[in-house]
């Protein structure tokens, strides 16, 4: 069966070229980068050449940027580490509704260890407005994370608006881009945030690696203890071949990013326009911004009330056709998407949403066949009841 893959917001295929740099690595470079010897020198090299590669596409200075084995442990370092670092000046946090599960969860444990969290609502298409973060800063507020862009529906935030709320008031700012990272254009010498949040495996890199820019000067404690690495803030040996094959899909992504967006907005037309003439218009319901501009194009997320959930995965897979819910698994059960119950969507709309997410391999072909699929099943399934 000819499969296909429409996951690429969950985790996307890596790169032939980045994938011939990391095998290159592995061959040539296996000594620790910390040691002196010229093994380890030559590590260390490629750790500095790949920090350099990385901090381009991020606009930011190499010693600002921080390898992490990953998005999670990158948000974890930032919320732990400036929470930590900052408890002194007060210990109120201000996130929003919508935000990935390793923010989310890492502020309940905050909560628990005795920081106060407000949880920020958002609007039908999952935006959180400047003014409710003003609104929401307190005399002991000492930082404030949003989200870039969101992973289950592709909404694009204020970021620059927000950040300028949060400097005005010299209030830590930390920005999860794991999605945004290789899709939006990203200057934070431009920006006035103060940790910024990417990974590797969402740009065609390989999993387990990502990082932290922390803006000069930002005080944070680290996670990890044991080793010097990464000027003191994050202690272990270097995942060498991950760096680089980080790096490698940062160029990558570099060189493709002023085509990128038209190809995706290409590609989300596509699939409208087939699930239009396969489904029918009336049928389905796209959930986001509407608008180019306000929302990552490569991210569709659409619900068929007709069908719920786990049952239009199921039929997708038998299809050969992989999707997402976007939603959290508890107990072998999906539960509705936060990110949508945020948004104060119905509950039908909740309970039968696809995300579908494309990227390096997808054709327009396939989601045309997608759709196809989709106006099958549909039918199959009126046809039985």
């Amino acid at each position: 069966m000819n499969t296909i893959y429409l996951d690429h917001a969950a985790s996307t295929p890596v790169h032939p070229e980045v994938m011939e740099t990391m095998l290159r690595v592995m061959k040539e470079h296996y000594g620790n980068a910390s040691s002196v010897h010229a093994f380890g020198r030559a590590a260390k090299r490629l750790v500095n050449e790949s920090r350099e590669q990385v901090a381009l596409l991020a606009g930011c200075r190499t010693d600002e940027l921080v390898f992490t084995g990953g998005g999670t442990e990158s948000d974890n370092l930032a919320l732990f580490g400036a929470a930590k670092a900052n408890q002194h000046r007060g210990r109120h946090i201000i996130t929003t509704q919508v935000e990935h599960h390793a923010v989310l969860h890492t502020c309940r444990q905050l909560e628990k260890e005795g920081f106060e969290l407000t949880y920020l609502p958002v609007d039908k298409y999952g935006i959180v407005h400047p003014e409710q973060v003003e609104e929401a800063i307190r005399p002991d507020t000492i930082l404030v994370s949003v989200m870039y862009a969101n992973n289950e529906v592709g909404t694009i935030q204020p970021i620059r608006e927000i950040a300028e709320v949060t400097a005005a008031r010299r209030i830590l700012f930390h920005v999860d881009a794991v999605q945004a990272f290789g899709k939006l254009p990203i200057d934070t010498s431009k920006l006035a945030v103060d940790l910024m949040s990417f990974s590797a495996h969402k740009i065609n890199g390989p999993q387990g690696v990502g990082a932290l820019y922390i803006r000069q000067g930002t005080p944070l404690d680290p996670l990890f203890f044991g080793g010097l690495q990464e000027r003191k803030r994050r202690a272990g040996t270097e995942n060498i071949a991950g760096m680089a094959g980080f790096a490698a899909a940062a160029s990558l992504a570099s060189k493709q990013l002023p085509v990128l967006g038209e190809q995706d907005e290409l590609m989300r037309l596509t699939l409208l326009q087939a699930l239009q003439l396969h489904v029918g218009a009336e049928n389905y319901h796209l959930n986001g911004h509407p608008e180019a501009g306000y929302r990552l194009p490569h991210i569709v997320n659409i619900s068929f009330p007709a069908c719920d959930t786990e049952t239009m995965l199921m039929n997708l897979d038998l299809e050969g056709i992989a999707a997402a819910s976007g939603s959290a698994c508890s107990s072998g059960t999906l539960e509705p998407s936060h990110v949508l119950a945020a948004m104060n969507l119905p509950q039908i709309f909740l309970r039968s949403a696809i995300r579908f997410s494309f990227g390096l391999g997808n054709t327009r072909e396939e989601l045309e066949k997608t759709a196809e699929k989709i106006g099958t099943i549909l039918n199959r399934l009126r046809n039985r009841r």
